[in-house]
């Protein structure tokens, strides 16, 4: 079997985890395969000195970035340093990929590939917080904020931390099939795989909890009865406010319309259901407000370009038969 070697690079400020979770996915996946030598990992830094991660970590290094030869998979991960990075990490990190066959970036990682003018022209993504960040510093990227991975010829970008995760399970599919990756996989106690245009959520993770306790227990009551009336005036109701002025006050606050925060709970409600029970599909749909299975399809092919069966399907694949209405 042929041997591909993975490159890390360390830098002061990296994200610890952008480190650790590819390079344990690539370490085990050999491994899982019955083919110890499938993969060689290393990390680098310049002058092959310790680096300290942006959590504090002090990591050392296997070889100094200067002396490092072509690689077939090139990781460069996220954190801090990204910001203000060294202009000849940058530049040794443009030669490193012009050599390798595949470029992945982790979470802000995309930073320094965007200043390395690997992106140029290409579809990218990075952890949903700084997506309009790199928009605006590089408009010559077509920055996508809600898949949690993207591959452009060569270069793959990912999301946070577990996207990182979940792009290098799709690369050990890709390189040794997804028996390979399913069993790294349930090593690593994840999913495989959450396919790469699954969204980020990034509504629901960015909403703001509201700072009047009144919109605050309407928030927590949204979350905890998905399947009541959430409509403006019953939530309104609730917050001894008219709804001209419940939604007005809401979107201030928490940074989304009620509607969009309610359908943001919805989703991630049948999206949880779906991962972690054997309900069938009319059974969420109603425990979840939809309503309907329709109304949920609709629901998921709109936020998450896959029916709800079909998200099932990719997050379980080993899970028991459902009730009927799978289907749908």
């Amino acid at each position: 079997m042929r041997t591909r070697s993975v490159l890390v690079v360390l830098y002061d400020g990296v994200q610890s985890l952008d480190v650790t979770g590819p390079l344990e996915v690539f370490a085990g996946a050999g491994t899982a395969a019955g083919e110890p030598d499938a993969y060689r990992v290393t990390t680098a830094a310049q002058g092959g000195e310790p680096v300290r991660t942006c959590s504090g970590l002090r990591l050392l290094p296997d070889e100094d970035l200067a002396d490092v030869g072509p690689v077939h998979t090139l990781v460069i991960p996220g954190g801090d340093g990204t910001r203000d990075p060294d202009p000849a990490l940058v530049a040794r990190i443009r030669e490193l990929a012009g050599r390798a066959e595949r470029v992945v970036s982790v979470c802000t990682g995309a930073f320094l590939l965007a200043a390395a003018g690997l992106l140029a022209g290409r579809r990218a993504t990075t952890h949903w917080a700084y997506c309009d960040a790199l928009a605006r510093r590089f408009p010559d990227i077509e920055v996508d904020p809600d898949p949690i991975h993207v591959r452009d010829g060569h270069i793959a970008t990912s999301a946070g931390v577990t996207a990182g995760i979940d792009l290098a399970l799709a690369l050990v599919e890709e390189d040794l099939g997804r028996d390979t990756a399913l069993l790294i996989a349930r090593h690593l106690v994840v999913f495989l795989r959450r396919p790469g245009n699954q969204a980020q959520f990034s509504t629901q993770l960015a909403a703001q909890v509201a700072a009047r306790h009144p919109l605050r227990e309407v928030q927590q009551w949204i979350a905890e009865h998905p399947e009541d009336d959430l409509s403006v005036e019953t939530l309104a109701r609730r917050s001894a406010l008219s709804p001209r002025h419940f939604a007005r006050a809401f979107t201030a606050e928490v940074g989304v319309t009620p509607g969009r925060y309610v359908d943001g709970v919805r989703l991630e409600a049948a999206r949880r259901r779906l991962e972690d029970t054997d309900d069938g599909i009319e059974e969420i749909a109603r425990a979840c407000g939809y309503g309907t299975p329709e109304a949920m399809r609709r629901a998921f092919v709109r936020a998450l370009a896959a029916p709800p069966a079909e998200y099932r399907r990719r997050f379980r694949p080993n899970r028991t038969p459902c009730p009927t209405g799978e289907d749908h």
